[in-house]
């Protein structure tokens, strides 16, 4: 288990959010930072703490290794990777603040270690990485948090 990933999770990401200005414009993609933090909150967080569930793995069987090595991998997202489960546009806005939505973030993170604590075993569908662990969980929500905070110009060095 890599715990400076976890650690980062725990402890990191949320002040990184915190300090990332809002009108900051996307280095890529159509997301500004509110519904950045809303849907990494809302659709990767709560996929992986289990609260959404996706039963669709939509990666083909043949090319689930590939995915999952990338996935365990340091090597970054590409910029404007496509996910096939949300719109052409940013979805609305669910929160009327930057702030309520880090705080939305904060307590899905909260509760996705809490899962884990309490279930250690425990095995969540993701709909492109497919059948995933904490371990596993932990790699794929820090690689994508990280996409996500070089999009608005925070570079990987200031981790």
């Amino acid at each position: 288990m890599n715990l400076e990933k976890e650690n980062f999770l725990r402890t990191k990401l949320v002040p990184y959010l915190q300090r990332l200005n809002p009108l900051t414009p996307p280095g890529w993609g159509k997301m500004n930072v509110q519904q950045m933090i809303e849907h990494f909150a809302g659709d990767a967080l709560r996929n992986a703490n289990g609260r959404l569930k996706i039963d669709k793995i939509m990666t083909p069987p043949e090319n689930l290794g590939r995915m999952r090595e990338f996935m365990m991998s340091d090597k970054p997202f590409k910029e404007n990777t496509k996910n096939p489960l949300m719109g052409e546009e940013p979805a609305p806005l669910r929160f009327k603040t930057v702030q309520a939505a880090i705080g939305a973030l904060q307590m899905e993170l909260i509760y996705f270690f809490e899962v884990y604590e309490k279930n250690p075993d425990m095995i969540i569908r993701n709909p492109f990485f497919g059948d995933l662990n904490f371990e596993q969980n932990v790699q794929l929500l820090y690689k994508h948090a990280l996409h996500h905070l070089r999009q608005f110009g925070v570079e990987p060095s200031q981790f």
